[in-house]
Formats: C-alpha cells, sequence, structure tokens
C-alpha cells in the first residue's frame, strides 16, 4: 500500500508542475447531477436510459442471446434559492425493478464549500458518478467497476463538495452508512466481493460510520486526475441490543464485520479526437479469516471473502469523424484492457480459487449520433486464470441522455 500512495503522489507531482503558469479551466466533466445543480431554472429535468441485446458464443454449445431495457432514469433538480438545491435520480432496471439512486439536498456555503446530506453516490473511480451511457464507450460499463466497486454505490450521508477554482481541484468527503456485512446470512463473498452488502439507502441500518472521499485535478486542459478513498467497517445487526458490558456478544458481533480499505486512481484525456482513461483499485479486507469462519455453513466450507482485492482497465479509442467537416457525429472506436482478481491474496484459512481472477478485453464501436444519443457494439473476450480460451460475448444496444 505505501508503494501505490507513493507512486500516486509522484504522478500528482508531476502533473501539478505542467500546469504551472497555465490558465485557470473549469472542471472538464460532468455528470448529469452535476448539469441539474448548475442549471438556473427552478425546476430541472433530465434523464437516462439503455437498451441491451447481448449473444454469448459458444463453439460447441447453441446459445441464446438476451434482450433487455436494461435501465431508464428521470432525474429531478429544484432550485429553493440561489443557495439551496436538491436532486434526486429514480431508476426502474429491467422493466419491474425500481431504485432511487441519488437524492440529496446540497446547501452552498460559500465559492468553493457545499454542504450535502441524503442518499449519495460514493466517489470512487470514474463510473460509479459518471454512468450514464453517453459518457462511457462499451455496451455494459467495465467489470471492474462491477467486481471491484460495486457501481452504482450509494449510501445515505452528508459531507463537503465543491471547487477550488485557483487550484484546479474538485474535491468530495463524505460519512456514510456501510455495506451490510451481516444480517443473518453473509453478504460478502470471493465470487461477488462487496456487491451484495450495498444499502442503497432502502431501509438501512448503521453499526459504525464509513468515511469516503475524492479530489480531482483539471488544471491541464483535456486532462482529468482523480484519486479516491473508502474507509471502515462493514456493518453487523449482531450488535442492535447488546449490553455494553457483554464481552461474548461482542466478540461474537466482531467476527461478522470487515474492515475495508479501498484506494482509488483514475484518469481521462481527452485531445484532439484521441480519448484515453484508465483506473486502478486496490483494496484491503481486514478481519476476513474470522468472518469466513463465522459465516460459514455449519459442519460444510468456510466463506470465501478474500483479504484483499484489485481491479485496473486502461482504455483507448479516436473519433475518426474528427476531420470530416460539417459532420457532426462522432464514430468512435476502443479498446479497453481489464483485470480484476478478487482473492488477491486470501486470508490462510480459505485457498485462493483461480477463477476470481479474470482477464477482459473489449473493442467495439462508440456512435454518437448527437449530443445524448448513442448506438454502441462491442466484442467483450473474459479468461479466468488457468482457462484454456477467453469467453465471448457480442453486444449491441442504444443510449440516450437529456
Amino acid at each position: 500500500m505505501k508503494r501505490i500512495l507513493l507512486s500516486v503522489a509522484v504522478v500528482l507531482a508531476a502533473v501539478f508542475s505542467q500546469a504551472q503558469n497555465q490558465e485557470q479551466l473549469t472542471p472538464s466533466y460532468q455528470n448529469l447531477a452535476d448539469k441539474l445543480l448548475s442549471s438556473d431554472n427552478k425546476l430541472t429535468i433530465g434523464g437516462y436510459g439503455e437498451v441491451h441485446f447481448h449473444q454469448p458464443f459458444n463453439s460447441e454449445t447453441r446459445m441464446n442471446g438476451s434482450l433487455d431495457v436494461h435501465r431508464m432514469v428521470m432525474l429531478f433538480g429544484y432550485q429553493f434559492s440561489d443557495r439551496t438545491q436538491f436532486v434526486t435520480e429514480l431508476e426502474f432496471e429491467h422493466v419491474s425493478e425500481v431504485y432511487v439512486e441519488q437524492a440529496f439536498l446540497q446547501h452552498k456555503i460559500n465559492k468553493s464549500i457545499n454542504f450535502r446530506g441524503g442518499l449519495l453516490l460514493v466517489p470512487m473511480g470514474i463510473v460509479n458518478e459518471y454512468h450514464e451511457p453517453t459518457t462511457f464507450n462499451g455496451v455494459e460499463r467495465p467489470l471492474v467497476d462491477n467486481k471491484i466497486s460495486p457501481t452504482t454505490w450509494r449510501e445515505i450521508g452528508f459531507g463537503l463538495a465543491g471547487t477550488i477554482h485557483p487550484a484546479s481541484l474538485k474535491y468530495q468527503a463524505y460519512l456514510v452508512n456501510g455495506f451490510n456485512g451481516y444480517d443473518g446470512t453473509a453478504k460478502l463473498n470471493g465470487k461477488g466481493g462487496l456487491r451484495s452488502g450495498r444499502q442503497k439507502g432502502a431501509e438501512s441500518y448503521i453499526s459504525a460510520p464509513n468515511f469516503t472521499a475524492k479530489v480531482e485535478y483539471y488544471g491541464i486542459r483535456g486532462l482529468n486526475v482523480g484519486l479516491s478513498g473508502y474507509f471502515g467497517d462493514t456493518q453487523s445487526k449482531l450488535y442492535n441490543g447488546i449490553a455494553k458490558d457483554n464481552e461474548a456478544a461482542l466478540a461474537k458481533a466482531d467476527s461478522s464485520v470487515v474492515g475495508i480499505s479501498m484506494i482509488g486512481l483514475d484518469a481521462r484525456y481527452n485531445i484532439k479526437g484521441l480519448q484515453l482513461r484508465g483506473q486502478f483499485y486496490q483494496m484491503g479486507l481486514s478481519n476476513a479469516d474470522q468472518y469466513n469462519k463465522f459465516t460459514g455453513k455449519k459442519g460444510g466450507p468456510l466463506n470465501d471473502l478474500g483479504s484483499s482485492m484489485t481491479g485496473y482497465y486502461i482504455e483507448a479509442g479516436y473519433n475518426v469523424f474528427r476531420h470530416l467537416e460539417k459532420v457532426n457525429t462522432e464514430l468512435v472506436p476502443f479498446v479497453r484492457l481489464e483485470g480484476y482478481d478478487t482473492h488477491a491474496s486470501v486470508p490462510s484459512n480459505i485457498s485462493r480459487n483461480n477463477s476470481y481472477k479474470n482477464s477482459v478485453i473489449t473493442t467495439g464501436l462508440t456512435l454518437k449520433l448527437a449530443q445524448g444519443a448513442v448506438l454502441k457494439a462491442d466484442l467483450q473476450y473474459v479468461k479466468p486464470e488457468g482457462a484454456d480460451s477467453y469467453s465471448k460475448v457480442f453486444s449491441t444496444g442504444l443510449g440516450v441522455m437529456f
């Protein structure tokens, strides 16, 4: 971890030194919530949606494709005054599932400091905050943002956010409730990672607050570099109603908790039609040995949560229509190399599962018909460690954002 933090510091120092004496810039990227907050209208309405088709390929087996209205989302922003605003995001997934994805109140304290409270997106990586279909290449979001940082990851909390323009810095810092680690059954494991522990603001509970923060630098035109972190413990319902002097009950509850320390580094750079982006996650999980033992089946195998997880991707694309006159559309061929491992290291009481380490290649086309309307197609190749060949899926879809 020390080497990772040192590398991050070196990269950021190099970026800052290159930006000296450059003009003051505004943040390069805005998601829909940012746009709602920057609107001068009393009531602002926005939305986004995706429709997908996936066709797996297997040389020995015939396989059906799948069709899905993956998500349709409506966003509403309301301005109570020039200082106080509200943003909410209502999502319909797979036609039948309804979620609240964001719902927070923002109050401007001064030019650089805003208070936020409510259901907040955890500011890890890129896609968790910029998850609208027109903001990323590929039909589906990167697998790293499913397996390591469980997009869309949101919890109830409060904190501060803002932009320090003279330093070209954007920041967020929140206290939030943690993952549901144990509510009578284990929610975390090696295969699914932390994903099933998201509480999503739905009758959430808290046994200990968690801290998350992100700082982004945008002082070089077209470049955005972010450093994010998440620290705390998973939540456990075993703490509810325990007498503070009941050491046996407290020790039992402690065995149902996992400590999480996650660091993320991400970068995006767009220049003259060239689009580059990448991100890296490193996560440490403490007390995983006790958690696996406590949540394993009686008389059967232990749970298999790892003690660390890693994930990364690098991606490059280019707008081949950039040099065509009077053409407002964009055609972006891209390729993304990706890897993740939910068993990067394991506690001594379980064995490492090689199938939890995967290499992924995704290549395809993104056709932006207009600002806010996109068609996509890609081929994705996934290979677990030790496998002889890649599994292959062809995907296509459409996305809108307004």
